[in-house]
């Protein structure tokens, strides 16, 4: 979160200045790119594919939607979104390219073409007229914007009166016996993982501190009410390792 000046924010546990953080995320994702899903697999043992699902079954997608998925990386939420529903329009927004180019090669994205945009721009400066879409989701994404209440402002701006904005994050678990067991794991398995994995530990350190500096639930669900969404609620994910939060443009 950035200071009372507005000028640092946090990269994983290190201040920086604002006008860096979208820099050094993107070197992040543009090296891990290649090795995402199997990045997700270590970040979440194995079960961010469950939280996924979870996250379409709240959702119920329709026929005929327009759906905008920020940091959409590699295309996991819309193709989940249009196999449930084939008549939808997904466009997948990221700010690193290489995220894109990599969703663009996987079968889902050949086969769904005509429902599919993909576009390279910023969660905090949305190319999208007011009104355009029907659901905004984003995905383990929004803990690496700069300034997520200016990403939750957009969302709301880009969405049509009656719209759903439904965000999945990693979040905090409420037990602090159990929360302590997971950092240990995160912080001494998931860099050395990504270092054999993509002979990259730095990133990985930096995903697994981003988690940390995250909001709680009740922290980030009041953060969606101060965007203009109402009936905000959350649900916990495997005790609260990741949340689904969900609100309303009314």
């Amino acid at each position: 979160m950035s200071d009372a000046d507005g000028r640092t924010t946090h990269f994983g546990f290190q201040t920086v200045a604002e006008d860096e953080k979208a820099g050094k995320v993107h070197g992040v994702f543009t090296n891990v790119a290649s090795k995402y899903d199997v990045m997700n697999d270590v970040m979440s043992v194995g079960i961010h594919r469950v939280w996924k699902d979870a996250m379409m079954d709240w959702l119920a997608p329709r026929d005929g939607v327009k759906l905008l998925d920020v940091a959409g990386g590699t295309g996991d939420i819309a193709f989940r979104f249009l196999k449930r529903a084939p008549g939808a329009h997904a466009t997948v927004l990221d700010m690193t390219e290489s995220m894109l180019i990599e969703g663009q090669k996987r079968a889902e994205a050949e086969q769904m073409a005509e429902k599919l945009d993909w576009i390279v721009g910023d969660a905090m400066a949305l190319p999208f007229e007011d009104n355009s879409f029907d659901v905004y989701t984003i995905s383990f994404g929004i803990r690496n914007v700069t300034r997520i209440g200016d990403a939750l402002s957009e969302a709301f701006r880009v969405l049509k009166p009656g719209g759903r904005l439904m965000v999945l994050e990693f979040s905090q678990l409420p037990n602090e016996g159990m929360q302590k067991l997971y950092d240990l794991y995160s912080f001494n398995v998931i860099p050395k993982m990504g270092k054999v994995i993509a002979n990259d530990a730095d990133s990985y350190q930096y995903l697994v501190e981003s988690i940390r500096k995250f909001p709680d639930q009740e922290m980030f669900a009041s953060m969606i009410r101060e965007a203009g969404f109402d009936m905000v609620k959350y649900r916990n994910l495997s005790m609260g390792i990741a949340a689904l939060h969900s609100g309303w443009k009314i």
